[in-house]
């Protein structure tokens, strides 16, 4: 797996991680190979400081993603596609998204969620998946897994710590057995899988019955929102990655409290949103991660 873009260029090589100076995309040339992008955390119907327009840098994405090179061959959105789950914010969102040249595939971010049982999520952005909105798809030799962590989080509430809950953890059991162990797997959910930092809700407490799952495949990515900024971990087998958000930053990690950084400079704010372009080239053992922004 890669992440191609501008920036710097991470590599991995026998659980390893180093970083170089990266300039150019990388080159997708093989029969099997493919990129696509993951963006997060739209937050469509947010309106105050840093961020009063929304809806414009949404669109800035879109128009980065159609504007690559390489066109990718999807899209991840890992949620908060609104920032109050009202119908208009939905709505907003699809009108932006439709533009995008390539399907988009989504799951919920807790913001999303309507206090109808995830009603106008489901009706939009949820057809053909399961539950509250999991799902999974192949691509070109690779497992793709969308989990929902966010179905127990109030909307707007940044405090409670993400669940996968019993019944989406069995259903990942039996998607998982079919799948051979040589097989790539790309997991994306909204909070993290890894404890970022609990007290603010940045985990997902049960996480760990989820990995275990996914112990026994020999490369397995996990690619999160919620926290608004780029945070990597590498355990094993398992690299993660969270993306910065289309809307507005968070403060680091017991640094101040989670929410947007009010007092953001205007002239910095496209500095600290982006999206992060992933390209897949089949038969390489090296893993390079680069995360662009809307500068």
């Amino acid at each position: 797996m890669a992440w191609a873009g501008s920036g710097l260029l991470w590599t991995l090589s026998g659980g390893l991680p180093g970083a170089q100076a990266f300039g150019q995309d990388r080159k997708i040339a093989g029969p099997n190979d493919f990129s696509f992008v993951q963006i997060s955390d739209s937050h469509i119907g947010f309106g105050k400081e840093p961020n009063k327009d929304v809806v414009g840098t949404l669109q800035a994405v879109v128009d980065k993603i159609n504007g690559l090179p390489h066109p990718p061959a999807f899209v991840l959105h890992t949620g908060d596609l609104t920032h109050l789950a009202k119908p208009e914010e939905f709505d907003t969102v699809a009108e932006v998204l439709k533009g995008v040249k390539a399907k988009v595939f989504y799951v919920p971010g807790e913001h999303d969620f309507d206090g109808n049982d995830n009603k106008l999520y489901l009706e939009r952005y949820g057809k053909g998946t399961m539950g509250t909105g999991w799902h999974s798809f192949d691509s070109k030799g690779v497992h793709f897994v969308g989990l929902v962590n966010v179905a127990d989080a109030k909307s707007g509430s940044m405090a409670g710590l993400g669940q996968l809950g019993k019944e989406q953890l069995q259903w990942l059991a039996k998607d998982l057995a079919s799948v051979t162990e040589s097989k790539p797997v790309v997991v994306f959910a909204h909070v993290p899988l890894w404890a970022v930092y609990e007290k603010w809700g940045w985990a997902t407490q049960d996480a760990e019955q989820a990995l275990k799952l996914l112990k026994r495949f020999g490369s397995v990515t996990v690619l999160n929102g919620h926290i608004h900024q780029i945070m990597q971990k590498v355990e094993g087998k398992v690299v993660f990655h969270t993306a910065r958000s289309t809307a507005f930053p968070q403060n680091e990690p017991g640094k101040g409290s989670p929410g947007p950084i009010r007092d953001l400079p205007a002239d910095r704010l496209r500095g600290v949103l982006g999206a992060t372009t992933i390209g897949y080239a089949e038969n390489k053992g090296s893993l390079a991660i680069v995360d662009a922004t809307l500068e």
